[in-house]
């Protein structure tokens, strides 16, 4: 993967160096995230922002430790 220099405004900066911290992620892989988060949400405008991010992080977990779906009809039976 190449990388790019871009300028960036020092408060966004300093605000993900803060979500970064908390979300055990890097200054650079915070605003990457925000950045994938953004574009989903401009391409799917009638979907929350906040399902958009946790879809793009459960599909970056590794599948082998993924959690089965089951469907909530399945657990009361």
């Amino acid at each position: 993967m190449t990388t790019v220099s871009v300028r960036i405004d020092e408060e966004l900066v300093r605000a993900a160096r803060v979500s970064a911290k908390a979300e055990f992620r890097t200054m650079q892989g915070q605003l990457e995230f925000w950045a994938k988060v953004g574009r989903a949400a401009l391409d799917n405008p009638d979907l929350p922002a906040s399902f958009i991010a946790e879809s793009l992080i459960s599909m970056a977990e590794p599948r082998d430790e993924a959690t089965p779906f089951v469907p909530r009809s399945a657990n009361n039976e």
